[in-house]
């Protein structure tokens, strides 16, 4: 097994199993944001063919064994956060124009983003921030979380950069996970609407470089 950094050739071989694994890091918050799963999956994977995106292959990371894809982790320096976000706009028209999704979906979608938006503490310089980590079912327990959360350390590291931080659901079991790698919660945020549709707290977690 190996964790690489994906290539554009490489997020298209995995692009049918990628949108699986990013809802799998926050389900009842994408079930929220999105409304419908094919939202989701349509905008991740046209994120994932498009760099400089929150899903664009320049910031995923893949742990492979043979053509076998086992986890997945999207990395990058915290204050691309919002320089990806709205990166996205284009990649919205194209998925229109390509009939992949409805337009009319996009005002809700536009509606339920401004109400999550709370959840998420403001982003800094020098934090390397970790916008996903998955890795699938049935490969949990043999380390690969470990290897890719160190992934996103050593480019951090890498980079001089003075933490790491991710956003996690409360209720996660991940948030166990980060709590042994050494991780600390910095700020739990709430949003009222997001609330009122049972999507918990947002805790913000983080440690020093």
């Amino acid at each position: 097994m190996e964790i690489v950094n994906a290539t554009a050739e490489i997020a298209e071989q995995f692009a049918a199993e990628i949108p699986e694994m990013v809802h799998a890091t926050g389900p009842v918050s994408y079930d929220y944001h999105f409304g419908e799963r094919s939202l989701l999956d349509a905008a991740v994977r046209g994120s994932l063919r498009t760099p400089g995106t929150l899903f664009g292959w320049d910031a995923t990371h893949l742990a492979l064994e043979g053509d076998e894809m086992l986890g997945y982790l999207v990395t990058f320096h915290a204050p691309e956060f919002l320089e990806r976000r709205d990166a996205l706009a284009p990649v919205w028209g194209e998925l229109i124009a390509a009939g992949e999704i409805d337009e009319s979906a996009i005002a809700g979608l536009v509606q339920r983003a401004e109400h999550a938006s709370w959840l998420n503490p403001a982003v800094r310089p020098g934090i390397q921030y970790i916008h996903a980590i998955a890795v699938k079912p049935e490969q949990r327990g043999k380390q690969i979380g470990g290897l890719l959360f160190d992934r996103a350390l050593e480019l951090g590291r890498e980079q001089g950069y003075r933490a790491l931080e991710l956003d996690v659901l409360s209720d996660n079991p991940a948030v166990q996970f980060y709590l042994r790698k050494g991780m600390e919660l910095l700020v739990e945020s709430r949003a009222p609407k997001p609330e009122e549709f049972g999507v918990p707290p947002e805790w913000r977690m983080g440690m020093k470089l």
